[in-house]
């Protein structure tokens, strides 16, 4: 029996941000979609997951999702098969950015969440494609489902994050990256160096791709992770 895929969106995202993986692959294993949306670190958000998460499975993670895949690595080794991380900063936040974030913590306790996200997941980090007003708009409308209030707990789980590195030199599991070749906020380089962090970590750059792959190019994304999650399982 295949394990189950557990799935954690990234900033404000929930479940819509990987809708076309799950039509995908819904159908061969059972999809578990976690939104982090108690705590204000890395470390609280995962540790609020474990509960829910299955005994056995695979993991993905976008972006603050990825680094609380990898924060779930960390506690529970045994019982992650395989990750997938898109748009993953495993590094610390750097204090330039972390003070950055401040301005748009106000405009979101300001009834201003929108002008936030804005400035969060700007247009120029997703592709210049037709559908790209499309995405925006479901940016927003996820947005604002979860509120001012999660955008402060998220931001500030950004802000705090731990460094990872330690942990994604000893992940002894399959790893994929997957990487939007125009992703303005995590660039390439930086997935590049994930990848090869990882002892069995492997690259896969999507075309005509930002900081969303997985709606920017949909099929690609999930032909990547189908046959990713189908190569041979690693004993250890």
């Amino acid at each position: 029996m295949q394990d189950p895929l557990v799935l954690i969106p990234g900033m404000m995202a929930d479940a819509r941000l990987f809708l076309p993986q799950m039509v995908r692959l819904g159908g061969e294993r059972a999809m578990h979609v976690v939104v982090p949306t108690v705590g204000d670190h890395v470390e609280q958000m995962a540790e609020a997951m474990l509960p829910h998460l299955p005994p056995q499975f695979a993991l993905m993670g976008h972006g603050l999702g990825g680094d609380i895949a990898l924060e779930l690595i960390r506690r529970i080794p045994d019982r992650v098969s395989r990750v997938i991380l898109l748009a993953t900063d495993p590094l610390a936040e750097p204090p330039m950015i972390a003070a950055a974030r401040e301005a748009r913590i106000v405009a979101a306790k300001s009834g201003r969440l929108g002008e936030a996200m804005r400035e969060e997941i700007p247009l120029s980090a997703i592709v210049d494609a037709p559908w790209r007003d499309d995405i925006m708009a479901l940016i927003r409308d996820m947005a604002f489902g979860l509120g001012e209030g999660v955008f402060i707990r998220q931001t500030r789980a950004l802000q705090r994050r731990p460094d990872q590195q330690k942990t994604m030199r000893r992940v002894k599991l399959p790893a994929l990256v997957i990487a939007g070749v125009a992703d303005t906020l995590v660039p390439l380089r930086r997935q590049e160096f994930n990848a090869n962090l990882m002892p069995y970590g492997k690259l896969q750059i999507i075309a005509e791709a930002g900081h969303l792959p997985s709606l920017e190019q949909p099929d690609a994304v999930s032909d990547a992770i189908e046959s990713f999650l189908r190569g041979p399982v690693m004993l250890r």
